[in-house]
């Protein structure tokens, strides 16, 4: 059996799916996929940042989809566009939102239900639909799910929700992963530390994102960049007998 440790081995051509397109991690992964010759269709709400990304991307053949990710019955579309613009063999899924509360009496129903619905719950039936898609056409496929190292933290104040949504994207990744397998579907976590991105900063002080930083070994945010070659390795056969795996990406701030 030939291995390539090429780690845009699979990807060249073929077309890779990117949630959350526009924003500060999602970005730049897609930056990176069409660098590593990928086609790319990125997916986010439509608006100017959607549109600025696609812009910026190397090469040519990329598409964006305006979509809203809760919209549960629209996600067939997403994969019938990613399959007419090329061959579809990865999902990179950065799609979240974040409602960060100083305490957790601060959090309110409509704060629990937003970030479950787009975090968790779209993440479950974007993962179903993806599998379906590659498995229409009888073809091996890659799902990497962003999650955030507030999995392993519990969160801190009234962003424990947030945390419990990417717990559950951790413990979902595992499950999928056992079931889509037989389908040659492999699915992955990527679980960044702290990244520079407005995300991050929303919300927050100077003084508390000071102590945050403190907890990290390497001393200092992650660059957005870092994040990609990660996402590119876990979607390209370089990674091709990982499955179930939560790629920690933190400064070792996360060591499990």
């Amino acid at each position: 059996m030939a291995i390539s440790w090429d780690s845009r081995s699979g990807l060249t051509g073929n077309c890779v799916v990117v949630t959350g397109a526009a924003g500060g991690i999602g970005a730049p992964i897609a930056r990176g996929f069409a660098e590593a010759g990928a086609k790319v269709l990125l997916v986010d709400r439509p608006g100017p940042a959607l549109d600025q990304v696609h812009a910026s991307l190397a090469g040519d053949g990329h598409k964006t989809f305006a979509a809203d990710v809760t919209k549960i019955a629209e996600h067939h579309l997403i994969f019938e566009a990613a399959e007419a613009l090329a061959p579809f063999v990865a999902m990179v899924h950065c799609a979240a939102v974040l409602r960060r509360r100083a305490t957790v009496d601060e959090v309110t129903e409509e704060d629990w239900d937003l970030q479950i619905d787009v975090n968790l719950k779209s993440t479950f039936f974007l993962n179903r639909t993806a599998r379906d898609a590659f498995r229409t056409k009888q073809r091996k496929g890659s799902i990497v799910n962003f999650s955030s190292q507030g999995w392993w933290s519990g969160g801190f104040g009234g962003s424990v929700v947030y945390a419990a949504s990417k717990g559950g994207v951790v413990s979902m990744t595992k499950g999928l992963a056992r079931s889509f397998a037989k389908d040659g579907v492999r699915v992955n976590s990527l679980s960044p530390g702290g990244v520079d991105t407005p995300m991050m900063w929303s919300d927050t002080s100077q003084e508390a994102m000071a102590k945050f930083v403190e907890m990290i070994p390497m001393g200092r945010l992650a660059d957005p960049n870092e994040m990609v070659g990660g996402a590119i390795f876990l979607a390209s056969d370089a990674s091709s007998y990982m499955t179930g795996t939560v790629l920690n990406i933190s400064g070792g701030q996360l060591m499990y």
